[in-house]
């Protein structure tokens, strides 16, 4: 009852602007973004979770019928196409080199602990999807006092507000999450927005709770005691040369507005391409059910017919199914009972040859190599390999890296402050060490998938005949071995070599006939 009149008195506060209170979240007033900016995310988070309109179609007896709209889901199939190609699993973090190696040991161990304690590299591969879809992702490290460990906060596109920005990289912005609570039978929701902004050269945290009983609202501003016991409204960090969060999205310009530090997803310039491939595959998928079979007869038949019940009451019959879009009915005689079957075949190469056609003009859109999809008419099939180095996939691949790699260097920094900056209960701070620059610390991408051994053998057999490269070096590349192991494989290969030459051989048979003769 309590609960319910301290709601009444906030909704009442609420209307006359006594209480703060937000329809979208770009109405705060310290946000200042395009609304039309996450309106775009929105509908390529339709896309990308396959949501689209039902189809409307008349049916033979004219009446107005819906249908499920089938589509290819493009977006989520280039968005997985990029991510498999630009990270996996086997990616590797270098912290120091020669010269700064021995004084950076500690931070390399933490980050290696950190990052599994995390289970960085599994889910980074399963975020980078959404990512690429929408257009954005961040990272925000934070300290758990129940584990006493850093944990990741993960937000995908359309839960991050940029508040600054300077020349492309965002220094200042808020992050939402939302809260679903059952109360008095009703849902309710609980919007989080954690503001990271600098103040006096100070880096601070506030945090704002919303309540709405509407999906549609951000609602009125609530203690944070209502939801979160214990956390504070503001928190100062101290020692951070850089923001508490790290921002990715894919590589590019953000065409659709240009003066946003937002990035687009990768299919947010082919919408109109997208949507021809879906309807071409709809309208496929639509003629096989039907089977677009045409039957022309009389159009009594197609009537409805008026049946009176032995109550007096009347009821009204169908004479064909209700679904079916194959009869059509023609004026004929009452008793004219021909009919005639004007089906045509199902148009299967021209579907199959229209949808390749869409694809060419999408891999173009999205810069990916022609032939990275390819459709049989039974499945999508995506290249798993590109081994020219001067295909569009393979540069618009390293676009994306060079992306990566400033959020997995940027992200990597922040976790080291952090844990340098946080003081545990025993006093002491998590991490005592060196805070490494950008150039400290390397990502060796696995580029397993764009090697073409053949053209390595090619590659390497040229440098090693000019005397430009080790054969050691040689063999840990292609093979991928350690040093050791390619020391041992190069003087085995050194041994069979002498063994299988001719004069090896005769000098080898005589040297044991000598020994014979002795």
């Amino acid at each position: 009852m309590f609960e319910r009149i301290k709601n009444f008195f906030r909704k009442a506060g609420a209307s006359v602007g006594m209480v703060d209170s937000l329809q979208n979240i770009t109405d705060h007033p310290k946000i200042n973004m395009d609304s039309s900016e996450y309106n775009r995310i929105q509908a390529a988070f339709n896309r990308f979770e396959n949501k689209w309109s039902k189809v409307s179609y008349i049916n033979s007896q004219g009446v107005k019928k819906e249908r499920d709209y089938i589509s290819l889901n493009m977006d989520k199939l280039v968005a997985e196409t990029m991510t498999g190609l630009v990270f996996n699993e086997e990616c590797q973090i270098n912290i120091g080199n020669e010269q700064s190696q021995d004084k950076l040991k500690d931070a390399q161990d933490y980050i290696n602990h950190v990052f599994e304690h995390n289970d960085f590299k599994k889910n980074f591969s399963r975020y980078l999807e959404p990512m690429f879809a929408t257009g954005g992702l961040v990272v925000r490290p934070y300290y758990d006092p129940n584990t006493k460990e850093i944990e990741f906060s993960w937000a995908l596109a359309n839960a991050f507000y940029p508040l600054r920005n300077n020349t492309g990289a965002i220094s200042e912005g808020a992050i939402a999450s939302v809260t679903t609570k059952t109360e008095n039978d009703k849902t309710v929701y609980y919007t989080l927005l954690e503001f990271h902004e600098w103040q006096d050269g100070q880096y601070r945290i506030t945090n704002e709770l919303y309540r709405s009983e509407m999906k549609t609202t951000v609602g009125v501003k609530v203690p944070l005691s209502t939801l979160y016991e214990g956390l504070q409204e503001t928190s100062v960090i101290t020692g951070l040369s850089r923001p508490n969060f790290s921002y990715l999205k894919p590589a590019g310009f953000n065409n659709l507005n240009p003066y946003s530090p937002l990035g687009l997803g990768l299919c947010d310039n082919s919408i109109g391409t997208i949507r021809q491939i879906n309807d071409t595959f709809d309208q496929f998928n639509w003629e096989i059910k039907m089977g677009q079979r045409k039957v022309i007869v009389s159009d009594h038949f197609l009537r409805n017919e008026i049946n009176e019940l032995g109550d007096g009451s009347l009821t009204n019959k169908q004479v064909f199914d209700d679904e079916s879009n194959v009869f059509v009915g023609l004026k004929m005689d009452m008793d004219d009972m021909s009919i005639k079957d004007i089906t045509h075949d199902i148009r299967t190469e021209q579907y199959i040859s229209a949808i390749n056609h869409f694809f060419k003009t999408l891999e173009t859109q999205t810069k990916l190599s022609v032939g990275t999809f390819s459709f049989d008419g039974k499945s999508v099939k995506t290249a798993t390999e590109v081994v020219s180095e001067n295909s569009a996939t393979f540069r618009t691949r390293n676009n994306h890296l060079t992306e990566i790699e400033k959020f997995i260097k940027g992200l990597i920094i922040s976790v080291l402050e952090l844990a340098q900056g946080t003081i545990t209960t025993e006093g002491k701070a998590l991490y005592s060490g060196n805070i490494p620059d950008f150039e400290d610390i390397g990502i060796d991408f696995d580029d397993g998938v764009f090697t073409d051994k053949n053209a390595l053998l090619d590659y390497y057999g040229k440098a090693r005949t000019f005397g430009l490269i080790p054969d050691v070096e040689i063999m840990q590349r292609i093979f991928d071995i350690p040093e050791e192991k390619a020391r041992e494989w190069i003087q085995e290969i050194t041994n069979q070599s002498l063994q299988r030459n001719p004069e090896v051989q005769q000098t080898t048979a005589e040297m044991s006939l000598l020994g014979e003769e002795e």
